[in-house]
């Protein structure tokens, strides 16, 4: 079988906003924590710096997809469910979990509505989302805001605040394509300026943006347009941390005290950036037995004293 026949295409309408994802850099095939010092990130066995002693702890899940039922994982669902499973079985509870977008595949109401359910399984005080370009694609994010309107706004964009972190979330998938790069639009950054503006600079940032905010591959429309203003704006701060998912894949990146981070999805793997055989991004289907290996969950905790923050990826295969 060629690459191109171990790969699955939507035949949906509006397939480049539909199809579009992808990438890699390293697998973390055994949970790792990632710890970040002066904006150098550095690989630990898990466990071996007391990443649960103290501090903030939360998760990060991403791309669920609910809806998607081809051959690449014909069962989502399940596949969240043991993702929940293994949130709810960690020695130290998290406080709340993160989504970086792609609660569904086709913006369905049945399929955000499924989500919300499924994410109450979760035993976290808050389930924090932003969408993806897969929440966003026939009517703009009004479907995703009837389930997920988190402040009350009706906007994809609010910020909140806990354990000393400020916590950003954005919504960069309006306008998606594949040859393309979607944007936040000058509303969503003229918010974000005074958003910022009333913080101490010595306060830890964590971002959540479903597209990397810094272009991994410009062809697959796998970047952010205006993610060089974003940056102006967080530069000034000591610890800035962005978290995307987008990729279905583990990716970093640093650039001075702002650290890159993709996770992995809860749904199927995706090729790396430009792989031969792929015009665009489509689900990679894998030998029996590996899905579990290319999915995943991260833990993320705030070490107390030490101005890191460290970060376990978890295989749903481990």
């Amino acid at each position: 079988m060629d690459e191109k026949d171990s790969t699955e295409q939507e035949g949906a309408p509006d397939a480049g906003r539909r199809e579009a994802l992808g990438c890699l850099a390293a697998w973390s095939g055994a949970a790792l924590v990632w710890t970040m010092a002066g904006g150098v990130p550095r690989a630990q066995a898990a466990g071996s710096i007391g990443a649960g002693e103290g501090g903030l702890s939360f998760v990060q899940i991403s791309d669920t997809h609910l809806g998607f039922h081809r051959e690449a994982n014909p069962d989502v669902q399940g596949s969240l469910r043991r993702a929940i499973a293994d949130i709810n079985a960690l020695q130290r509870a998290p406080a709340f979990a993160v989504h970086t977008g792609d609660v569904s595949h086709l913006s369905k109401p049945e399929e955000f509505d499924l989500g919300r359910q499924m994410f109450k399984e979760i035993r976290v005080d808050r389930v924090h989302t932003i969408p993806g370009e897969h929440d966003a694609l026939d009517d703009g994010v009004s479907g995703y805001l009837k389930f997920f309107d988190h402040d009350g706004k009706g906007k994809a964009w609010y910020s909140f605040d806990q354990g000393g972190v400020h916590f950003v979330a954005l919504n960069n998938v309006l306008n998606f394509s594949t040859s393309r790069l979607a944007a936040l639009g000058d509303e969503q950054l003229a918010w974000l300026k005074r958003d910022l503006a009333g913080l101490s600079r010595s306060t830890p940032i964590i971002v959540l943006a479903h597209i990397p905010l810094w272009t991994v591959y410009e062809p697959w429309g796998w970047g952010t347009a205006d993610a060089d203003r974003v940056m102006a704006l967080l530069r000034p701060f000591g610890s800035v941390t962005v978290l995307n998912g987008h990729i279905h894949q583990v990716m970093q990146k640093v650039e001075g005290h702002v650290a890159f981070h993709t996770a992995r999805s809860l749904a199927y793997p995706l090729p790396t950036p430009g792989q031969a055989g792929f015009g665009e991004p489509a689900p990679v289907k894998v030998p029996a037995g590996e899905l579990g290996k290319l999915l995943g969950t991260r833990q993320l905790t705030i070490v107390p004293g030490t101005g890191q923050l460290a970060m376990v990826d978890t295989p749903l295969d481990h």
